[in-house]
Parts: structure tokens; C-alpha cells; sequence
């Protein structure tokens, strides 16, 4: 991620709200579109999701280092909650017009791709999905995925090292893809927007609400692991605290004849 993720970057909110829009949407369409093409050209499940992890890892690299310093490139409101929560006391921080802005175009911007994605491929543009996701073990796979990588990418800024971020959280995500039971959706707006599509990627409408569910509880469980990790975020200092206060300087003697 290339902006704080806590903070408000200078772009105007109409800009950054374009930027989730249009990231989000290019999100989905990677993992529904590649999703299709895996499954066109080959029958065999695991080349199938390599393929689709693939294109999701590259795809999602690309698409936080080009939209990153407008928005932050959440694409996600688990990260915009976490990231409001822990600028909350900040002056600079996410305000709740800005969060409600972010999801409603993370969320929009999700069905958006997958109703791309569908025509790309000549599919309906909107055929709900029949695949239904409904297990114990799937909703854990989702809290894990979700906790990772929330404190992936708080733990970076943390650290100061927000600039690996873009290569850092593609890879977990790739990495996601196959160490969870779920294949690692780690984001209710993706997660909406993948119910829209009767694909590879898709999940069935009722199975969406657990696994928002689970991924919000597994954002609050990531914040957790950072403040366990690097402690607890200190409030900022009032500004009026940076700010130096110099002493007058004495008055020169007058020279002596």
C-alpha cells in the first residue's frame, strides 16, 4: 500500500472514491475472468486454481502500485474499517464520510468487475452463483485469511516499511490461495461481487453473509496480532506540540568605548 492507511492521502474524495472503484472492479475481474479462462482450458481443479491464483497475485500487485497513492488501494472495507479504527484519534484520519464513500465503491466497483468478467467471456452478465460455501472449516479458513492479512499490511506501516506492500500482500494472497481451506476471499466486497457470477470464483448469495462475517471478525483478530506484535498505537500528539517554541534572543550589549 503506497499511502498510510490510517490517514487521508491529499488526493479529493472523489478521486480516491474513482480509485477503489475502478481497482476493486479490476480486482474481481481478474479472479472471475481468470477463474473462467482456468476452467475453459483445462479439467483438472489444481491447474485450475493455480492459474486463477496466478493471475490474482499479478493482477493485484499491478493494481495496488497503480492506484495506491490516490486511494491507499484498500479494494476492501476490512481494510477501511481497520484502517478508520486505527487513525480514529488521528486529525488526518479516515472519517466516516470517507469510509462510507470507500465501501459503497468497493462494493459497487466488485459487482462491476464480475459483471465484466461475465461479458468478457460471453457468459449471462448476471447469473447468481449455485456454489454454495457453507462449512465450519471454510468460515475458519476465512477468519485466518482475513487476520493475515490485516496485519500484513498494519504490521508494515507499523514498521515503516509500507513500501514492499504492493509485492507483499499479492504474495500472501497467493500464498492464501492454497494454505486455506476457503481460497482465501479475505474481502466482503469480493465476496459480494463474486456472488453475481455462476463461475469457478462465484459463491452462492447465502453463503455470503458468514463469510463477511468471518472476515470482519478475522480483521479485528489481525488488528489484535499487530498491537500483541509492536504494542499498542499511540494517540498523536496535538499539533500545537510540534510546533517549536524558541526564546527570545538577548539584546547585544552596547560596545564599550
Amino acid at each position: 500500500m503506497s499511502a498510510p492507511l490510517g490517514r487521508r492521502v491529499s488526493a479529493p474524495l472523489g478521486r480516491r472514491v474513482a480509485a477503489e472503484v475502478i481497482g476493486t472492479g479490476l480486482l474481481v475481474a481478474v479472479v472471475v475472468g481468470s477463474g473462467i479462462q482456468a476452467t475453459e482450458l483445462s479439467q483438472d481443479v489444481g491447474v485450475q486454481l493455480l492459474a486463477n491464483s496466478l493471475a490474482t497475485v499479478f493482477g493485484l500487485g499491478v493494481l495496488i502500485t497503480l492506484f495506491g497513492p490516490v486511494s491507499g488501494a484498500h479494494f476492501n472495507p476490512a481494510v477501511t474499517l481497520a484502517a478508520w479504527f486505527v487513525g480514529r484519534r488521528d486529525p488526518d484520519g479516515l472519517a466516516v464520510r470517507d469510509v462510507c464513500a470507500y465501501v459503497a465503491a468497493q462494493v459497487a466497483g466488485a459487482i462491476g468487475g464480475s459483471v465484466l468478467a461475465d461479458a468478457m467471456f460471453a457468459r449471462p452478465l448476471v447469473k447468481f452463483s449455485t456454489h454454495d460455501r457453507s462449512a465450519g472449516h471454510l468460515w475458519l479458513g476465512e477468519v485466518v485469511a482475513t487476520a493475515g492479512l490485516v496485519a500484513l499490511v498494519f504490521g508494515l506501516e507499523r514498521v515503516r516499511r509500507a513500501g514492499p506492500g504492493p509485492i507483499a500482500v499479492a504474495c500472501y494472497i497467493g500464498a492464501a490461495y492454497w494454505f486455506t481451506s476457503s481460497t482465501s476471499f479475505a474481502n466482503p466486497a469480493v465476496t459480494v461481487g463474486r456472488a453475481f457470477t455462476d463461475t469457478f470464483a462465484g459463491i452462492a448469495p447465502a453463503s455470503v453473509a458468514p463469510f463477511v462475517a468471518a472476515q470482519l471478525l478475522g480483521a479485528v483478530l489481525g488488528l489484535g496480532v499487530v498491537a500483541a506484535v509492536h504494542g499498542p498505537d499511540r494517540a498523536p500528539a496535538p499539533r500545537e506540540a510540534a510546533v517549536p517554541h524558541t526564546e527570545p534572543e538577548p539584546e547585544p550589549e552596547p560596545a564599550s568605548s
